[in-house]
């Protein structure tokens, strides 16, 4: 099962970096995309958006809900089991959109969730 980062970046002081890096260290295959293409351990940060991207479980959210006003119906297509909305993600539209599509939402930080085991 896939983890997509939305909104993933080169920079290492941002949480979409540190997201990537985590997940990789945890075991979990990851797909990223982001504002500027990049590189976080192993995995490319793509700036263009993968038609399908099989096997996709999770897509965690850093970017803030302006940027994903035109995402939306990217989002929703992917149909991943769940989407997590990271602090400073939350966005009432997309999370209502996402339960009535049968996603299930959670509002929580997915580096507190790897921590815990929780994820």
């Amino acid at each position: 099962m896939k983890t997509l980062v939305l909104g993933a970046s080169p920079n290492p002081s941002r949480y979409g970096y540190a997201a990537v890096e985590q997940l990789r260290l945890h075991g979990h295959e990851v797909v990223a995309i982001g504002l500027r293409a990049g590189r976080i351990g192993d995995v490319d940060i793509q700036t263009e958006w993968p038609d399908e991207i099989p096997d996709l479980d999770t897509i965690t959210l850093y970017i803030n809900p302006a940027r994903q006003v035109p995402l939306y119906n990217r989002i929703l297509a992917y149909k991943p089991r769940r989407i997590i909305f990271n602090p400073g993600t939350e966005n009432p539209a997309l999370m209502r959109m996402a339960k009535e599509a049968s996603i299930e939402v959670e509002v929580a930080c997915t580096l507190v969730l790897l921590t815990l085991k929780a994820f």
